[in-house]
């Protein structure tokens, strides 16, 4: 495979955009394995928000592209005093179990380390996918116990796991 990761840019962003919604929401979602389809069905994001990562300088987004196909993205942000926060992790679901997401993983930890000068990276996940925790699990993160309320109300309540990393 002859993959690349690097900055997105505003000319990457509308099929980025069509690479997390696939990812995240909708049948095509269900190709793969690390969706939340089967918990919400809103849209995961819009270019608005998507655009303002890019117009901030506390925050990145790195894409993985095949050739000039994406495949995927993160988002990585310095939350300030040496943390970092990890965000929109996916990878086409077609594509995923390739280990692209561990690249993208990897690439968003070294960023924080490096660009952002982070000791410690966060991120949070909907605590009923378990499967996608011990994923992280697996990569050096750990649950701190710590609980959020997911960022839109809904009855009953969602709520995000906390897992950090300490990056050497």
């Amino acid at each position: 495979m002859d993959a690349e990761i690097r900055l997105a840019d505003p000319a990457d962003l509308l099929p980025l955009h069509a690479v997390i919604e696939r990812a995240y929401r909708g049948e095509s979602a269900r190709l793969g394995w690390s969706h939340e389809a089967d918990l919400l069905s809103d849209q995961r994001t819009d270019l608005a928000a998507l655009l303002g990562i890019l117009a901030d300088p506390a925050q990145v987004l790195l894409a993985l592209f095949e050739r000039d196909r994406p495949l995927g993205c993160v988002n990585v942000a310095d939350k300030g005093n040496g943390l970092a926060y990890l965000g929109l992790l996916c990878i086409e679901p077609t594509r995923q179990g390739e280990r692209l997401g561990r690249q993208l993983l990897a690439a968003a930890e070294d960023h924080a380390r490096k660009a952002f000068l982070c000791r410690t990276i966060e991120m949070t996940v909907i605590e009923q996918r378990r499967e996608l925790i011990a994923y992280y699990e697996r990569r050096g993160w750990a649950v701190t116990g710590e609980r959020r309320p997911f960022p839109v109300p809904l009855d009953p309540p969602y709520f995000m796991t906390v897992l950090a990393k300490p990056l050497a």
